[in-house]
């Protein structure tokens, strides 16, 4: 386990970056990836969406051009504390602070769950993963956005000691463990590093 699947180290860890968050964020998860992301979903307006770490929101701005019922939920106070600024205060979103892996929402609470740069922090993924589709209603569709696993030895090093990076085969396992059934992934990423990220769909099917 990495030094930031660690709840404590990472609320710590994001205590500072949320000062330089969103100055920071374009180079690894820029505006094109998430309208990427985007695209792969069937999002309609009335839809009820909740974004699983949501951050400063980056993420739940785009998803509030697809849907006026957009939640979001993030562990960092100081994350949210953003969050809250640019889109609490004057948009219709509704911002919790929680645990993904003990989600305070009933069964079937959403059309649709999303969670971009939030699973390499997660210490049981999937067990959140479990608790997202718990969430989900049938026939709705669930979102991840990870770090794709480099493909050399001493960076697969650095990334294992650090946080959870993963590639589709293993997020396969993780999603199958977790009941998910109909998944399908794409790597995507900036110009200078176009397999960065890698996204997973899958549609809730009961």
């Amino acid at each position: 386990m990495g030094v930031l699947e660690d709840k404590a180290r990472a609320r710590l860890f994001y205590k500072y970056l949320s000062k330089v968050y969103d100055r920071v964020n374009p180079f690894i998860w820029n505006e094109q990836m998430r309208g990427q992301a985007l695209s792969m979903l069937d999002i309609e307006e009335g839809d009820r969406v909740l974004d699983v770490g949501c951050g400063t929101g980056f993420a739940t701005e785009g998803l509030l051009g697809q849907t006026s019922d957009v939640h979001g939920l993030d562990q960092s106070p100081h994350q949210l504390e953003k969050a809250w600024a640019k889109l609490g205060k004057h948009d219709p979103v509704k911002f919790y602070l929680g645990d993904a892996e003990r989600l305070p929402f009933a069964d079937d609470s959403f059309d649709v769950v999303w969670s971009s740069g939030s699973i390499e922090y997660w210490p049981e993924p999937v067990e959140a993963l479990r608790e997202i589709r718990r969430v989900t209603k049938p026939g709705g569709e669930v979102l991840v956005v990870g770090p794709n696993y480099p493909k050399t030895g001493i960076m697969q090093t650095v990334a294992d000691s650090i946080m959870l990076f993963y590639d589709a085969e293993e997020a396969d396992r993780m999603f199958a463990e977790a009941g998910y059934e109909d998944v399908e992934h794409r790597l995507m990423g900036p110009s200078y590093d176009p397999d960065i990220a890698i996204t997973s769909v899958a549609r809730i099917t009961e």
